[in-house]
């Protein structure tokens, strides 16, 4: 299965299995990232969404099929923020400095370099935050400091893990809004995430995930009930509302048919 994208291809697998020791998590996925893609990878808890990852971002080696990458690529990941220790003592300057390590001499950080964080830091909306205390930040602004992280390595590929995760509805808001941002200057983006109607229905597309690839393509022909079902294990019904797909649990038949 290929990806919507029609640019230059950064990344392929052809047929890349994966597993933890002796437990298998992905089997026979073939899965595309082109320069113009934006993909939202969904699917339930243990299905295989971050280790798909992992395999895109190089951090896993299949355990059969193949991976190739072009050469040079630069990309960037963005961790679940649970999996982060706020207590860690530095600043929002200083976590965002230590993406940077390549090419660098010195174990302080230049004039120009502080410079471009704050830079990037001004550009996610929190630029007055620099001297903060990671712990002291709310999740939204968490989520925006680990992309400036990110966008500091001046990536192609921008990859992140459930970004969505744990924020309100309006920070969600703005993320996706920060994403399609990035994504029309030219930054390819692969995602996961388990909120089918805050952030999968609004991506261009998607990949169902369940230990194998279900499906791929618009949301319109992914987020139908077959497709769900096959990737959740449980019936879902999907409404129309302003022209969105809307994904509900099955609802009793006397509701659907207009019953109190």
């Amino acid at each position: 299965m290929t990806g919507t994208g029609v640019g230059p291809e950064l990344i392929r697998l052809d047929g890349a299995a994966a597993s933890y020791g002796h437990h298998r998590v992905l089997t026979d996925v073939s899965f595309h990232v082109h320069e113009d893609q934006f993909t939202g990878i969904v699917g339930p808890s243990g299905a295989g969404k971050t280790t798909l990852l992992r395999l895109v971002l190089g951090t896993l080696k299949p355990v059969a099929g193949e991976v190739f990458r072009r050469p040079d690529l630069r990309v960037a990941y963005v961790p679940q923020l649970e999996t982060v220790n706020w207590n860690f003592p530095v600043t929002v300057m200083e976590c965002v400095l230590m993406s940077r390590t390549r090419g660098r001499r010195l174990p302080w950080a230049s004039r120009q370099e502080k410079a471009d964080v704050h830079a990037v830091l001004d550009r996610l909306g929190i630029g007055g935050l620099a001297e903060r205390h990671i712990r002291q930040l709310s999740g939204g602004q968490q989520q925006r400091m680990f992309l400036a992280r990110a966008l500091l390595r001046q990536p192609q590929l921008l990859l992140m893990d459930e970004p969505t995760s744990g924020v309100d509805v309006s920070t969600r808001h703005d993320i996706l809004h920060l994403l399609a941002d990035l994504h029309e200057d030219g930054v390819a983006i692969v995602l996961t995430t388990h909120d089918l109607n805050g952030m999968a229905a609004h991506l261009p597309h998607l990949v169902c995930v369940n230990h194998r690839i279900v499906a791929d393509g618009t949301p319109s022909e992914v987020i139908t009930p077959a497709v769900l079902e096959q990737t959740f294990g449980a019936r879902m019904e999907v409404l129309e509302h302003l022209g969105m797909r809307v994904v509900v649990d099955e609802a009793p038949s006397n509701y659907l048919a207009g019953g109190a």
